[in-house]
C-alpha cells in the first residue's frame, strides 16, 4: 500500500485505500454502491475480475499435516482443492466467532446483564462494534462466495462442524448451573476472541502467495479489531473489579480455557475436509499429528490476552506458556 495515501473512513466500514484496486473492490462489493459507479460512468474492478486462478486460497504452511507423508503424497490438485476448503473454514470460523461469541457478550452489556457496566457512551460504542461485526461477516461471506464460484464448489460449508471455540463455549455454558456463570463464560470467551483475533487474522493478512482478494479481505477486517480489542479489554477490567473472589477466579480460569480453544488447530474441521475428499490414511495422519506439541496450536501469538492480564495484574495467577511474548 502507498504509505502516503490517506485511508477513507465510511461509518460502519473498515478504513480502506481507494487507490488500492482490491481494497476498493472489497468495500464496493460490501457497500453495494452500484448507483455511484453508474453515475461516474466508469467500471470499478469486481472481486470476480481480481481472482487469480493459479494462486492458492489458503497457505499450505498453516495446514497442520504439512510435511506428513500422507499429505505430501497427495496429488497437488487435491491438496489445492482442500486448501480452498481450508479458506472456507477460516471464513466460517471468523463469522461464527463474531456471531456466537462476541456479539452475545456485547448484547449482554447493552441489555443490562452486567450491573457494573452501562451508560449511553458505552452502549453506543458496543452497538457500533456490533455493526462492524456484521460487516465483517458480510466481507467473509462475499470472499467465500467468490471462492465457490471460481473453484466450482457446490457443497455448502454447513457440512463443516462449528468451529472449536464455538463448540467449547456452548459446552461450558450448558454445564453452568448459575446465570452469572453463563454470563461470565460468554464475556470471558468474547474477551479472548477480540484480544486474539488480530493474531488469527495476521496469519493471512500479510501473506503474499495466496489470493490477493483473500489476504486483502482479512487485512481490512483486521484494521477494525484494534478498537474492538480495547473495548472488550475495558469491559473485562470493569466487570472483574465488581466480582466476588470465587467469581474472579472463575472468570480468569474461563479466559484461559477460551484461549486454549481459540488458538488450537481445529482438527474436527480438518477431519471433515479430509473425509469430503476421501483421503486414504486420513485417520492415521490425524492420530499421528493431533497431539504433537508443535502442531497443537494454529495461533502462536498470545500477546493480546497477555497484555490484558498484565494490565489487570493477573499474570501470576495463570499457568500458560507465553513463549517468546514480551
Amino acid at each position: 500500500m502507498n504509505s502516503t495515501c490517506e485511508l477513507i473512513e465510511i461509518p460502519g466500514f473498515p478504513p480502506f485505500d481507494p487507490t488500492h484496486p482490491v481494497e476498493n473492490a472489497v468495500i464496493t462489493r460490501l457497500a453495494g454502491n452500484w448507483h455511484r459507479r453508474a453515475t461516474v460512468k466508469r467500471k470499478e474492478p469486481e472481486l470476480e475480475d481480481l481472482f487469480e486462478i493459479g494462486r492458492p486460497d489458503y497457505p499450505e504452511r498453516l495446514v497442520p499435516f504439512a510435511g506428513h507423508p500422507v499429505w505430501e503424497g497427495l496429488d497437488p490438485a487435491l491438496r489445492s482443492r482442500m486448501l480452498s476448503w481450508a479458506w472456507l473454514a477460516y471464513n466460517k470460523h471468523t463469522v461464527l466467532a463474531e456471531q456466537r461469541v462476541v456479539n452475545p457478550a456485547f448484547a449482554y452489556v447493552i441489555e443490562g446483564e452486567f450491573p457494573s457496566l452501562g451508560g449511553p457512551a458505552l452502549e453506543q460504542s458496543l452497538a457500533q462494534a456490533m455493526v462492524d461485526e456484521q460487516y465483517h461477516t458480510l466481507m467473509h461471506l462475499n470472499a467465500s462466495t467468490i471462492t465457490r464460484q471460481k473453484r466450482r464448489i457446490s457443497i455448502p460449508d454447513t457440512v463443516l462442524p462449528a468451529p472449536h471455540i464455538v463448540q467449547r463455549l456452548a459446552e461450558l455454558r450448558d454445564a453452568c448451573s448459575e446465570s452469572w456463570e453463563r454470563k461470565l463464560t460468554t464475556l470471558a470467551f468474547a474477551t479472548v476472541s477480540e484480544t486474539s483475533i488480530s493474531a488469527y487474522l495476521h496469519l493471512l493478512s500479510d501473506d503474499k502467495e495466496i489470493q490477493v482478494i483473500n489476504s486483502t479481505t482479512v487485512q481490512l477486517h483486521n484494521r477494525d479489531e484494534i478498537c474492538h480489542s480495547s473495548i472488550t479489554g475495558e469491559l473485562a477490567k470493569t466487570v472483574y473489579e465488581f466480582l466476588s473472589k470465587d467469581q474472579k477466579r472463575f472468570f480468569v480460569e474461563t479466559m484461559m480455557t477460551g484461549l486454549e480453544a481459540f488458538v488450537a488447530n481445529d482438527y474436527g474441521t480438518w477431519r471433515q475436509i479430509l473425509a469430503l475428499h476421501d483421503v486414504a490414511g486420513a485417520e492415521k495422519m490425524i492420530s499421528e499429528v493431533q497431539y504433537d506439541a508443535e502442531r497443537k496450536n494454529l495461533v502462536r501469538d498470545f500477546s493480546g490476552l497477555r497484555r490484558l492480564l498484565s494490565d489487570m495484574d493477573l499474570l501470576g495467577q495463570v499457568d500458560w506458556d507465553w513463549g517468546d511474548v514480551q
